[in-house]
């Protein structure tokens, strides 16, 4: 055969694999979502997701100092807060003492390195178990944004790297943006979970914080997953508004929706590699089914090559162990 163009010239060895490799994904784009609970020296195994835990304060700073050890330097924390300190406008997010913002204040002091991102919103808080509060069946959007700008500030004053608000209310945005300027914290960031769709793969995350909704769903807030160009608009809002990165959760089944915003906006863009994503590839590879190790890899690359330039994933720490 004379062939001018023979693509396999590119594959033919290792070396020249890498050189012309498109897409690369470091230990350095990942954040890795981690989960709190009240108490000492205390760990608990959360069945849904195997291999990830709930750590008390004392060790959950362990934990990240062995994150850091191989390279994992950005995480994002969630508590899991007792029933008893829930109420229908989760007053307990802004208690000054909660368990949240003392977790963040030690790990800030002890591991100043850390990137510490937060979780803005109502549900872990909330005797509803709503991002929102609720009135008579209905989430009441503006009433709920001024609990988040609060919640915001108090969490930057823990000493926040990132700000996440999770919740998908209207303008909380900038509302949160104006509170941390009037508080004088100008650096602040913001990472919008712009695009978060009602999605049925959050379901190990709820077993995790005991946060499912105690009646109806989330539709009215979180996206359509038939809509895309709503996820266009929802970004234009958020940029408006102040924010410094766009997220798009979940990732797996929303690769367009990732591409699309990185197509269409000069901020970075994250996507977040959810609890069911997670859980599916770790049952998989438990029954045999797939070889879990070259599975992970390739659903990371999978969300990078989209246009994420950062994956919050559960993977995040194994990921950094294979690669050093």
């Amino acid at each position: 055969m004379s062939l001018l163009k023979r693509p396999r010239r590119n594959r033919k060895s290792q070396v020249i694999r890498n050189l012309v490799e498109e897409t690369q994904l470091r230990v350095e784009n990942l954040i890795y979502p981690m989960f709190m609970l009240d108490g000492v020296n205390t760990q608990q195994e959360i069945k849904s997701m195997p291999g990830i835990c709930r750590f008390s304060t004392d060790l959950l700073v362990k934990e990240i100092t062995a994150c850091l050890e191989v390279g994992v330097k950005s995480f994002c924390l969630f508590p899991l807060v007792n029933d008893s300190l829930k109420d229908s406008i989760g007053s307990h997010a802004t208690k000054a003492d909660n368990l949240y913002l003392e977790a963040i204040r030690k790990i800030k002091t002890s591991l100043p390195e850390a990137c510490i991102m937060t979780d803005v919103a109502l549900d872990p808080y909330s005797s509803d178990g709503h991002d929102g509060i609720v009135k008579d069946g209905k989430i009441i959007n503006d009433e709920t944004v001024s609990r988040l700008a609060e919640m915001a500030v108090m969490q930057a004053q823990a000493g926040a790297d990132i700000i996440g608000p999770s919740d998908m209310m209207d303008g909380r945005i900038g509302s949160i943006r104006k509170a941390l300027e009037e508080a004088g914290y100008t650096d602040t960031s913001i990472m919008s979970y712009t695009v978060k769709y009602a999605s049925a793969f959050y379901g190990p995350f709820r077993d995790a914080l005991d946060s499912a909704p105690k009646s109806g769903d989330k539709k009215t807030y979180q996206m359509n997953p038939a809509n895309i160009r709503e996820a266009l608009l929802e970004a234009e809002l958020d940029t408006e508004e102040g924010a410094d990165i766009l997220m798009v959760k979940p990732a797996l089944s929303y690769l367009d929706v990732i591409q699309t915003l990185k197509q269409n906006s000069n901020l970075p863009i994250a996507a977040y590699n959810v609890s069911g994503e997670f859980s599916m590839i770790k049952a998989a590879a438990k029954a045999g089914y797939l070889d879990h190790d070259k599975v992970m890899n390739e659903v990371l690359l999978s969300i990078k090559r989209a246009g994420a330039d950062i994956i919050l994933t559960y993977f995040a720490k194994e990921f950094a162990m294979l690669s050093k």
